[in-house]
């Protein structure tokens, strides 16, 4: 059997998003700033939104405002120090002074252009600035309401387990999304933060709970390894 968009989104009916979980959602509703967005989901990369939010949210009581003009002379030890919770928190500090330095210098300290860009160059724009890689990118794009598919390392693993991505590779994981999904950036956005949260709670990197998985008739994991075994 094929999986189709009806059936992910009844095996994804129940799952329950709450937007404090995600980071950079929640961010981007309560400030709708780009900036903002995006200082946060650098601090979400390779690790957990609990602790990236933590992070921010500390970087919040340091500056008040979290503006470019705010970061570019900030003392690194200080901001390191503040985003501690996130990890790798020297690295991060630098990669945040260097954004909000070239943001400042080539945007005015405004990314809000974006939002009126076509999909293509508006990723462009993001890609260009320091600490922004593709995941990323996709993340700010979507929450943008343009038409991407964030992947990252729980969709991964669902769509190996599924079988519908032959390899780990993000682009072709992202096209195999978007071709079962309706093309909605809405719908995109939808599907991405219930995948997260599906891995978290049922498809998760060890002990998945098979039992209670509505994608079990489509998932070759569950074939393969666990159904003659039940």
């Amino acid at each position: 059997m094929e999986l189709t968009e009806e059936l992910a989104l009844r095996a994804l009916a129940n799952v329950k998003i709450e937007p404090r979980k995600f980071a950079t959602i929640y961010v981007y509703r309560s400030s709708n700033d780009i900036f903002k967005a995006l200082v946060v989901t650098i601090l979400t990369q390779n690790t957990n939104d609990r602790n990236a939010l933590r992070a921010f949210e500390n970087l919040v009581r340091l500056v008040g405002d979290v503006t470019p003009d705010r970061l570019v002379d900030i003392d690194e030890d200080t901001l390191a120090n503040a985003i501690r919770p996130a990890g790798m928190h020297r690295i991060r500090a630098r990669k945040i002074i260097e954004l909000s330095k070239v943001i400042l210098e080539k945007y005015g300290g405004d990314l809000s252009r974006i939002k009126d860009l076509p999909l293509d160059e508006a990723k462009k724009v993001l890609l260009e600035l320091p600490g922004v890689g593709e995941k990323t990118a996709d993340v700010i794009l979507v929450n943008l309401g343009k038409s991407t598919f964030p992947v990252d390392t729980h969709i991964t693993r669902i769509s190996m387990r599924l079988g519908i991505a032959k390899s780990r590779n993000y682009r072709e994981i992202q096209r195999a999304w978007m071709n079962i999904l309706t093309p909605d950036p809405g719908r995109y956005l939808e599907v991405h933060l219930k995948l997260i949260q599906f891995g978290r709670d049922v498809c998760t990197a060890r002990n998945p709970r098979c039992s209670v998985c509505g994608f079990k008739e489509v998932c070759n994991y569950y074939i393969n390894n666990v159904k003659d075994k039940a």
